[in-house]
Order: C-alpha cells, then sequence, then structure tokens
C-alpha cells in the first residue's frame, strides 16, 4: 500500500486561496536487480539474462538517442535527449548563432509515460493518506533552508531542474521559479543558471 500526503503551496488558485494537492511518499527504491528476478520468476530467462538484456537496453536508448533520434517502448513511454551548454559556457555572451558543438552537450534524458503504463500503475495502486507530513514541505522551511537543500543538491548533482527544487522544497511550480531567480541574482547563493527557455537548468556557481 503506497502512502501519501497532501501539500499546501504558497501560489494562489482562482479563488485566491492556496494550491492544495496530493504527494505520494516514495519509501524505498527498487533496483536492476528487483526488476531480474521479478522478470526471472515470471519467465524461462535467468537472472543474469534478464541483466543482460537491460544493459543492451541501457546501449541501445544511448546510441538512437545520441543519433538524434527518440526512443518509444510500448507499455513503457518516450525517451529522448535534453541538450544544455557545456560547463564555464553558461554565461558566455556569444552571439546564439555562432554556438559551435564543442558548447553544447547532452544534459539530461526526458521521459514521457505511455498512457498504458500510467493504468497500469493506477491499477496496482492502492493509497493511504500518511499520518504524518514529511519535514520538506514548504510549511515547515524558512527560504533560508529551501536555499540550504538547493546547495547541499548541487553538491550531488551537476545541475538542478525546477522540478528537482520542487520536490525538494514542496513550493509550487511557479513558487519555485520565483525563487530560483532570486537564488541565482542573489550573488552569495552559490546558484546560476545554465542554458535557455525549456532547457534553462540550475548550477553550482563556480568561484
Amino acid at each position: 500500500m503506497a502512502k501519501y500526503v497532501m501539500y499546501q503551496t504558497n501560489d494562489l488558485n482562482e479563488n485566491g486561496k492556496p494550491i492544495v494537492y496530493p504527494r505520494m511518499m516514495l519509501e524505498g527504491k527498487s533496483t536492476t536487480e528487483h526488476m531480474a528476478e521479478f522478470i526471472s520468476e515470471a519467465s524461462s530467462f535467468t537472472t543474469g539474462e534478464v541483466k543482460g538484456i537491460l544493459e543492451m537496453m541501457s546501449r541501445f536508448l544511448a546510441q538512437e538517442m545520441g543519433n538524434g533520434r527518440s526512443v518509444k517502448l510500448d507499455g513503457i513511454g518516450v525517451f529522448s535527449p535534453s541538450l544544455g551548454l557545456a560547463k564555464g559556457k553558461e554565461e558566455d555572451e556569444v552571439d546564439l548563432a555562432r554556438r559551435n558543438a564543442r558548447s553544447v552537450r547532452i544534459k539530461g534524458v526526458n521521459f514521457r509515460a505511455d498512457t498504458e503504463l500510467i493504468r497500469k500503475t493506477e491499477s496496482a495502486c492502492t493509497l493511504e493518506r500518511a499520518q504524518d507530513k514529511p519535514d520538506y514541505s514548504s510549511v515547515h522551511l524558512s527560504a533560508e533552508e529551501r536555499l540550504a537543500k538547493a546547495q547541499a543538491f548541487l553538491e550531488e548533482h551537476p545541475f538542478m531542474t525546477v522540478s528537482d527544487y520542487c520536490q525538494l522544497t514542496g513550493l509550487g511550480r511557479s513558487t519555485a521559479c520565483v525563487e530560483l531567480r532570486r537564488w541565482k541574482e542573489q550573488t552569495d547563493s552559490g546558484i546560476t543558471v545554465a542554458g535557455r527557455g525549456s532547457h534553462r537548468v540550475y548550477i553550482k556557481k563556480n568561484g
């Protein structure tokens, strides 16, 4: 049984009231080993064979996306590559038309779930409301605590998206965007921006 909590953000809805929404509490993490054992028990493949197939799947995805193609896996979803600027090139003021390949790199992989995967997840899910709300809700965190969480995240990851910041802090997307712009403009925040438009991410500021 999965648990969920209700969150309240500082964003306002059409009635001028804070937005309230549910979020599932993730408890634990399944791994390749778990998947291999699951498939092995339901088929004639050994656990080792399944792991080999998953490794080849990873290579196939990397090869196809690296060659500029998205990959659609029936019942799972669509994978597509995401580009960004190379480290040290984010603040370069060179005209965009003159950017060369050395200043652009793969920054991540986008995933859009297949409706069949969503349907099966819904079918397998039984929800129960959690008694206690996690401490990382925006209701419990000050702005300084949210900044500290963002800084700690960037110590462990090359970049942070708006969605990552929402997950870390419990803020709604529009409020998170405003606050991230504030951290970017604050000289001692240690956070700056990379990329543009839909490919914009936040990174650790050098120096």
